[in-house]
């Protein structure tokens, strides 16, 4: 009897026992497998963040492209706007002054055919260098000479350099000619029929001689009076005598008879 109770506590404490080692396996798998489920878990919680963060960083560099390249887009924009309206702005400037070259043209042609047909109902006026002149083939004093032209719209002639002075020679030939020079208003200071004062002339050797009574001027191409000798160029004689004279007008004082 004895002996079968001690084969029972045996045998209890020995299913006790490995009861024991069994649930200590199970607390050490159950241990290892809550490691094991932490550790994924862990590792899968950590990957996507990382990827997140790289994907961040990738849209915030795409954003920064983007706005680069619409900044740029802008840009470029502005710049042919800007060329398209500083060419358009050209070519009407160039357009406006081409039209006005071609209104200024226009008039001058219109004014050359208004001369051309002025100068054609001018008998005997002579064109030369922007001024008509007229050589009547008739003889008076001075202030009737001077008198002649203005009543024609023109004024005794005024030489104003070597070129017309030549041109006179040429037109005059032995003829001698009253020109609109006079020192009537005070003597020995020369002044043309416009009221300018004389600073240079073509006086022949000797003139003018100081004479008081002689106040105006001819002009002589050739030697023809023997009393003067061989003397061209400007003489200053009486003005109560009678010579040729010239007209001058410009082409602004076109308004002929």
């Amino acid at each position: 009897m004895s002996d079968n109770i001690y084969d029972d506590v045996i045998s209890a404490s020995e299913g006790m026992k490995t009861d024991r080692e069994e649930m200590t396996v199970e607390i050490f798998e159950s241990a290892d497998c809550v490691r094991d489920h932490d550790f994924r878990t862990e590792t899968n919680t950590h990957q996507p963040l990382q990827r997140t963060g790289s994907d961040s960083v990738r849209n915030r560099s795409s954003r920064a492209a983007a706005v680069c390249l619409v900044l740029l887009c802008v840009l470029l924009l502005t710049a042919v706007i800007v060329l398209c309206v500083h060419i358009h702005t050209k070519s009407t400037n160039y357009t406006e002054e081409r039209d006005q070259l071609l209104t200024n043209i226009t008039n001058l042609i219109e004014e050359r055919d208004q001369l051309r047909n002025d100068l054609q109902s001018c008998d005997g006026w002579t064109y030369y260098k922007s001024s008509f002149y007229y050589m009547p083939n008739e003889s008076k004093n001075w202030n009737e000479s001077r008198r002649y032209c203005t009543e024609r719209g023109a004024d005794l002639i005024i030489i104003n350099n070597r070129e017309e002075q030549d041109f006179v020679k040429n037109i005059t030939g032995s003829a001698i000619v009253w020109i609109g020079l006079t020192d009537s208003d005070v003597e020995g200071t020369w002044k043309w029929v416009d009221g300018s004062t004389l600073t240079s002339g073509f006086w022949g050797s000797g003139e003018p001689n100081g004479e008081r009574s002689e106040n105006c001027v001819v002009t002589v191409a050739v030697p023809t009076v023997p009393e003067w000798g061989t003397l061209v160029g400007w003489l200053d004689v009486e003005c109560t005598k009678a010579y040729q004279l010239i007209c001058e007008k410009s082409i602004s004082q076109l308004t002929l008879p």
